[in-house]
């Protein structure tokens, strides 16, 4: 693991940027409030609620309106908030959006943009990149060199079409982590790990440090473009 950023005394604050809650992905154990509780318990300031978008392993029913589906993405955040202001842990918003066989951590953006863009689980990755980017959103793919059987070979996609990477997930083999550190390495991309948590007991693997408390999604965001993050990795 030498070849990840070693940790500084001072970048205290723990962040998890990709997970899921059962509410609203199909492959989620456990709810949001179990979530937020087990990532207290391990010491986290914040998490980042990323659950499936309806392009992908979502619960969310086919036949309700654009509205209503996206409503429902926001289920697991809603409740994770909730569960996040009792117990003292900050909770933002995001998702994992999929074009197969990639998928896409978006940060930085609200149900009023989803409720605004109907059939956005349609368009390509081109066109994706533009529209979040051109809102103040925040794109990184997630661990792009992940290939199980079930879901096919993904691969980074261009990089003037994201704004980061994630190089260690903790779900993945250090064979795809070191190739996606090494691809960020060569285009000089902004870096991340998550946890890609989907049941309490993957907690702690992974996510961010930062040197200072964020008071805004954006506040992570801005600390990850500038490159200054710890990834934690166990």
């Amino acid at each position: 693991m030498g070849e990840y950023p070693v940790r500084k005394i001072n970048y205290g604050y723990k962040y998890e940027t990709h997970m899921h809650t059962s509410e609203v992905s199909a492959c989620a154990i456990n709810s949001a409030a179990q979530q937020v509780l087990s990532y207290k318990k391990q010491g986290y300031t914040g998490i980042i609620i990323t659950d499936h978008f309806i392009n992908g392993n979502s619960t969310c029913p086919g036949k309700l309106t654009w509205e209503q589906k996206m409503h429902h993405i926001t289920t697991g955040y809603e409740n994770a908030k909730v569960a996040g202001a009792k117990h003292g842990l900050d909770v933002f918003f995001g998702w994992e959006f999929t074009i197969k066989p990639s998928d896409f951590l978006t940060y930085g953006l609200d149900l009023d943009f989803l409720i605004a863009h109907p059939n956005l689980d349609k368009i390509s990755i081109e066109e994706y990149s533009a529209l979040v980017r051109e809102n103040g959103g925040y794109l990184a793919q997630a661990h792009p060199y992940r290939s199980p059987w079930y879901l096919g070979i993904s691969r980074p996609v261009s990089p003037h079409l994201i704004d980061g990477i994630e190089v260690f997930n903790a779900m993945d083999s250090d064979k795809s982590n070191y190739a996606a550190l090494t691809f960020a390495k060569k285009h000089n991309l902004p870096i991340q790990g998550g946890s890609d948590a989907h049941r309490t007991y993957s907690h702690g693997y992974s996510g961010i440090r930062l040197s200072k408390k964020a008071e805004s999604i954006h506040d992570i965001i801005g600390e990850i473009k500038a490159k200054n993050i710890e990834i934690i990795y166990d």
